[in-house]
């Protein structure tokens, strides 16, 4: 059993599978390789992708439907991976964000920064958010190019309790020695709540979470290494899959 808490897999609603054909390719092939349970996490990325909570669910009620026609044995549930932005705090008000679940009485939030920075202030942002009982979960910090060059800008939002979820294709070398060493780092660290895929497609961005895992027990040992990839997980999901 091993559950993926970031995974683009809905067909038609961002940058992952362009149609339903192809959103079954990548679920069978997650099922192939362990995976059981995913929650499909699309971009809410204002002026790209104008996704909400409302919409999400409808494409992942249809997703579920066709992966039990097909009889394929994957567990999904959604949520989204939602862009660093000032409308971040009118989603949360009005409702049109999902939350992964919960963690420690508080919703989670699986934030996504700006590929090549921090942007000035974001811990203001998720202080706010805590203090709105929301969690962030950051989602691929060792793939942040402001990060690679400088880890320490990681710690006010460490500091803050913020959980850290890891791409697993990162941990195994798949997107450079940067974002690969940075990764290992933060395992050393003991910084790391979540192991996800990040999946976008079969091809370059599979779903698929043993080799990383494989790594990170080396790192951590086995039973550290799984919460990562089950216990926190289900945690936070609250087992809330169809």
């Amino acid at each position: 059993m091993l559950i993926d808490l970031h995974c683009h897999m809905l067909p038609g609603i961002d940058d992952g599978p362009e149609d339903m054909q192809t959103s079954l390719e990548m679920a069978r092939f997650a099922v192939e390789h362990g995976i059981t349970h995913v929650v499909c996490t699309p971009h809410i990325h204002p002026g790209r992708y104008e996704n909400s909570a409302a919409s999400i669910q409808q494409a992942c009620s249809k997703f579920a439907t066709a992966l039990k026609s097909a009889g394929i044995k994957l567990k999904v549930s959604s949520a989204a991976e939602v862009r660093f932005d000032s409308q971040i705090m009118t989603g949360v008000k009005d409702g049109s964000i999902p939350f992964l679940g919960e963690w420690e009485g508080r919703k989670a939030i699986l934030l996504e920064f700006p590929h090549g920075e921090i942007p000035f202030g974001a811990e203001r942002m998720t202080r706010w958010l805590l203090k709105e009982g929301i969690m962030p979960v950051l989602a691929h910090p060792e793939r942040n190019k402001g990060l690679m060059l400088t880890p320490s800008k990681l710690k006010p939002f460490i500091q803050q309790g913020c959980l850290l979820q890891l791409t697993a294709g990162s941990i195994a070398g798949a997107f450079g020695e940067s974002a690969q060493r940075l990764a290992h780092h933060l395992l050393k660290q003991g910084v790391v709540s979540l192991i996800a895929t990040d999946a976008h497609n079969i091809k370059y961005r599979p779903p698929e979470l043993k080799p990383g895992l494989s790594i990170a027990e080396k790192i951590l040992g086995e039973r550290e290494a799984k919460q990562l990839v089950l216990d926190t997980p289900w945690r936070i999901s609250q087992g809330h899959f169809v």
